[in-house]
């Protein structure tokens, strides 16, 4: 062996040893290592108690025919085909998917609207407080106000009688009580988007929108071309959000069509109400196994828009 190989293995055989040295785990990630599954252990098994657990029973549930009391009967999926022929339940689907993708869609047209006009006004932090203020109210407090606005002779009937219509319509009808609900969810989620979206908006540096005031752009066309490419990524976030949260409705509609002590016409059911009404029916004996079908289905449906929703909108990261 040559002189220059045996000092070029001696330079190996000392790399190696100084790469194994410094391989060595430092005593502060041994110490993180040790505590690892003493902190992992007891989240998940919180987690698998009170979520996994639960959720994987109401599965099983929604196979079987149960009243609260006494043994189950396994009924396969008798109730999943009960669901798609009873009237409550289809109209109860229907009003959902109205909650979801109409009150939704006006929602988030309110929001983006609402982004342009705050962005450049003065004062826009304390309209803010004022538009989120509906979030901080309880919903059965909101839907209590929102039913004293659209009593007969109330603020509604006053406001139409001051445009000249001698008759207002009956709000709280069966053909239009609906409706009025869906107004009331868009007024008390408008203001929670639009923090969330404004929020992204003051993330947007300013020359960006100083050039398009030396183009000559209009609002919209600032709004259409800098504000939504921009903040694309939240408003994917938001849709997300306003679709796991329409699903669960339940106070406001509960509380504003409902009487004392009664459930409000089936009419104006969503699927939280229709499982609630079966699960808990003031008549009658309760019909756990459908209720948890009726949960299934809803888990199923944020599942399937989430996944939908998260495909549309998915887009290379605009860098800014």
């Amino acid at each position: 062996m040559t002189a220059d190989a045996a000092t070029g293995e001696l330079r190996t055989r000392r790399g190696a040893s100084v790469s194994r040295t410094d391989v060595r785990p430092s005593p502060l990630a041994a110490r993180r290592r040790r505590l690892f599954w003493p902190l992992l252990v007891p989240a998940v098994a919180v987690y698998l108690v009170f979520f996994a657990g639960p959720s994987l029973y109401t599965v099983w549930l929604s196979f079987n025919e149960w009243g609260g009391a006494g043994p189950m009967s396994f009924i396969g999926i008798d109730n999943y085909r009960r669901l798609l022929e009873d009237p409550a339940f289809q109209q109860s689907f229907t009003n959902t998917l109205w909650i979801i993708l109409g009150v939704g869609g006006l929602t988030f047209l309110v929001s983006f609207a609402l982004t342009m006009v705050l962005r450049d006004m003065k004062g826009r932090k304390a309209a803010r407080s004022i538009l989120f203020f509906p979030n901080i109210v309880p919903s059965i407090a909101l839907s209590i106000l929102w039913g004293f606005l659209f009593q007969h002779d109330g603020l509604a009937d006053a406001l139409v009688g001051a445009l000249g219509m001698e008759h207002p319509p009956n709000w709280l009808g069966q053909s239009t009580i609906f409706r009025v609900i869906m107004i009331g969810l868009v007024w008390t989620s408008t203001g929670f988007y639009t923090t969330i979206l404004m929020a992204a908006v003051d993330q947007i540096p300013p020359e960006l929108y100083e050039d398009c005031d030396l183009a000559g752009a209009n609002t919209f066309q600032k709004f259409r071309h800098v504000t939504l490419p921009l903040m694309w990524d939240v408003v994917g976030v938001c849709a997300v959000l306003w679709t796991i949260s329409a699903v669960k409705v339940f106070e406001f509609i509960y509380a504003f069509a409902g009487a004392a002590g009664q459930m409000p016409d089936t009419g104006v059911w969503n699927t939280a109400l229709y499982t609630y009404g079966e699960a808990f029916a003031s008549g009658g004996i309760p019909r756990y196994g459908s209720a948890a079908a009726s949960a299934v289905v809803m888990v199923t449906l944020v599942g399937a828009l989430v996944v939908l929703i998260r495909r549309v909108m998915r887009r290379d990261t605009v860098q800014f």
